[in-house]
Formats: structure tokens, sequence, C-alpha cells
């Protein structure tokens, strides 16, 4: 009985211990995400999404990549529904059987290699190009454009994403102002020329934008606006990837985004007239 006894408060110590580990590493892991509170990106169009920088930079790559394709607002909003469903706007190395990236595409299934499909911008354009092909899909439901593209084994799942994508679509296509703010703490991943290149070199993919997009010094860029939508087209894209290319600051008119601030903020007195969007990198150090 003693023998028992002690086996049954070995098992009850190694459970304690065990649960202790598990607790213990549940808290180190609330640790190590602490960082990412501070690289975080909010979205307000009637409406407010939070996203991380990384699927904050995806969506505003899926639709730029929709708008140098000349699709309608509407195909844009099915895109990002569909990639919110499918990785969660992440570029997943992998998923389900052979799917990949964004839109979860199989090689398999004739949407390209498993390198091509990992590229965001060709993803986003394979997506188009399929959703191109479908007969009436702008009168359909997002969910049900989407499924006509995808063929998944949940029809209905990419409705629930329907209300943030239309939030997300309405700030990136330039129909709000000021309505993209990322938060970045810590060191910038570039600076100076490289991040310039780097900034000048992803507007060009995204938007084709090589001839208008000119680079002021080594620490910073121009971009020439037609008008006030595109403007903020371009002024949120460089804002939701400004921690992947070390953007410091962009003003577009009288209004400025900073790395550290949390809101764009007046620096003129109103009367400028906004024929360009302006942005910063951080110098070498």
């Amino acid at each position: 009985m003693r023998t028992r006894a002690v086996v049954a408060g070995c098992v009850v110590l190694v459970l304690i211990a065990m649960i202790g580990v598990v607790l213990g590493m549940r808290r180190v892991g609330e640790q190590v995400r602490l960082p990412l509170v501070g690289r975080t990106c909010t979205v307000q169009a009637d409406g407010t999404v939070t996203l991380n920088a990384h699927q904050m930079a995806n969506a505003a790559t899926i639709a730029a990549i929709g708008i140098q394709h000349e699709m309608p607002d509407r195909a844009v909003v099915v895109a990002l529904a569909t990639a919110y469903q499918e990785s969660g706007l992440r570029n997943l190395a992998g998923g389900d059987r052979d799917s990949v990236g964004l839109f979860q595409q199989r090689p398999s299934q004739g949407w390209g290699s498993p390198e091509e499909i990992r590229d965001p911008r060709y993803a986003a354009d394979k997506f188009y190009a399929a959703l191109k092909k479908v007969r009436g899909w702008q009168k359909m439901r997002v969910t049900d454009a989407a499924q006509k593209v995808q063929r998944s084994a949940f029809p209905e799942a990419y409705e629930k994403w329907a209300d943030e994508s239309e939030v997300l679509a309405r700030a990136l296509l330039g129909h709000a102002t000021g309505a993209v703010v990322c938060t970045f703490g810590g060191d910038p991943a570039m600076r100076g020329e490289a991040a310039a290149t780097a900034l000048n070199h992803g507007l060009k993919l995204d938007w084709g934008l090589a001839p208008s997009a000119t680079t002021a010094s080594l620490t910073g860029l121009t971009v020439a606006a037609a008008n006030q939508r595109e403007g903020w087209r371009y002024a949120h894209w460089l804002v939701a990837h400004a921690n992947d290319h070390g953007v410091k600051r962009v003003r577009f008119g009288d209004l400025e985004w900073t790395n550290r601030g949390r809101s764009w903020t007046r620096v003129g007195d109103g009367s400028d007239q906004p024929a360009e969007v302006i942005a910063e990198v951080f110098a070498d150090a």
C-alpha cells in the first residue's frame, strides 16, 4: 500500500510539474509575442480592422495588383476575403495537400510552381485572372464568387470575411483619408539607399510605377498623384509596406504618418494641393 501511495504521489508531482512547464512556456510565448504588439496596423474606413505588419503588406499588394489590372473594386473585396479565409493574409509555405501561399493555390491544379505561388504578386494575378473568367461574378455574394475560383470544401466560409475585406478595400483603393496606420518599434528592416531602392522596386512590381516613382535622395522617394484618391492609394500602400522597407515617414498633402505615431497628423494649414506622395526611409546608421 505504501508503494502505491508513493507511486501515486510521484504521478501527482509529475503532473503538477508538467502543468507548470506548460504554463511557463505559455508565458514565455506571450513574452516572445509582445514585440509584435508594437508592429500592428489599424485600418479605419467605415469600420475597423487590425492586422500585423505582414498581413497588412499582403493586403496592400493584393489591392494594388487588382488596380494595376483594372479590376473593379468588388474584385479586390473578393480577393481579400479569399486570402483572409485561405491563409489569414499570410504567405504560407504549405497547407492542405500541396496548397501554397496567400490563396492556398495548388501546383497540382495548374496554378503554377510552389516558388511562383509563394510570390504574393503572382498569386494575386492568378486569382484575378481566374475570377475574370467567372460569368456574372460581379453580382454574386463574396463567398459565391470566391468559391467559383477556389472550389473549397467549405463554400460558405469566405462570407464571414466580407465586412473586414470591405473595410480594407475602401482604404487601400483610396476611398478613405488617412485610413491605414501602422506602428513599428525597434530597428528598421533596412535603411538608406537599400531601403529606398527596395521601396521603389516594390512600387514598380505592385503598381508599375517605375517612370513616376522617383528617388528624391538616398533616404526617400516621391510618387506623383493625379488626384486625391490615387494619392491615398499610394500613401496607404507605403504605410502598409513600411515595416518591410524601412519607411520612417509618409506625407500626402498636409497629412503625415510616422512609424511611431498612432494616427495621421496635420502638418500644414490645409492649403497644400496634393500632387505627390512623399516617403522617407531611415537613414544609414
